[in-house]
């Protein structure tokens, strides 16, 4: 039998103006976007002043990103609800980039920002290699675990992160233990001193990555690009090689979205399980 919404209950979303605006702008901007705020005032027949405290919390929330020159587009929020998402600036500007670093080192290299307590996958660029990570845009991993959750994190003031995992215990997907947020906060140091994170084989047996910043806006991190390199495939010379290439990488992202301010993604309140990463 179908589910019946109680008569109230329909009258009480009928009468919540707001919601209907917020879902018709981003189905504007999705099908046709950037848009100013002009151009949705004309499309929906509702007046700026509501649409802009509409569109100012959905930028907010991350559902949408203020382009340069006014211009609304889909926010990191917006990953995998439409095919536009594809064309995220952020992602668009990842796919040039990423491009050069398959051509020289044929690993894959992926995009991640951070949800909640996780890092989690936007964009990916696979290698040829028949032995590879396995993964989609979507998986994620424990971002104190992950090295582009690390390089997240580390943007952070000491202060914040130790009141986030204080008292915590923190264990690897592959069953390291960490000293507690100590040594949490010594691997963030290092992060930050080197200008890069790494990861030995504790988020998947058999897997090395290194991860690199993205910054936007007042040089906040936005993002991270990871190589995911097989523990078969490195040796201590090509590691070197590869995270020069990976910091190079990371710089010239950044001068692609300069202009993208920093989203907070531990906004959310509903955190969805995803894939784990595994070796093939």
């Amino acid at each position: 039998m179908r589910d019946v919404v109680p008569q109230a209950e329909q009258q009480r979303i009928a009468g919540s103006p707001g919601v209907h605006t917020s879902l018709s702008v981003m189905e504007a901007v999705a099908a046709d976007g950037p848009l100013t705020l002009a151009d949705l005032a004309g499309r929906l027949h509702t007046p700026k002043s509501s649409l802009h405290r509409v569109c100012a919390v959905l930028v907010e929330r991350d559902w949408l990103v203020r382009r340069p020159h006014g211009r609304f587009d889909l926010g990191i929020r917006a990953i995998g609800l439409t095919q536009r998402s594809l064309e995220l600036p952020i992602v668009t500007a990842f796919r040039s980039v990423s491009a050069n670093l398959l051509t020289l080192h044929d690993e894959t290299v992926c995009l991640a920002v951070l949800d909640g307590e996780d890092s989690v996958f936007v964009a990916l660029e696979e290698t040829s290699q028949p032995v590879r990570l396995m993964t989609r845009v979507g998986s994620r991993t424990p971002a104190f675990a992950s090295a582009s959750g690390r390089v997240i994190l580390a943007d952070r003031s000491p202060a914040v992160v130790a009141a986030q995992y204080a008292g915590r215990t923190l264990v690897t997907p592959t069953g390291r233990r960490l000293r507690g947020v100590e040594e949490l906060l010594e691997i963030l140091s290092e992060v930050r001193e080197r200008g890069f994170g790494e990861n030995d084989q504790e988020t998947a047996v058999g897997l090395y990555t290194a991860s690199v910043p993205v910054r936007g806006a007042s040089d906040a991190v936005v993002a991270a690009m990871t190589v995911c390199i097989p523990t078969s495939r490195l040796t201590g010379e090509r590691r070197g090689r590869i995270i020069a290439d990976l910091v190079a990488a990371g710089l010239r992202l950044s001068e692609s979205v300069s202009w993208l301010p920093a989203w907070n993604a531990t906004r959310a309140e509903v955190h969805r399980p995803g894939d784990r990463t595994r070796v093939r």
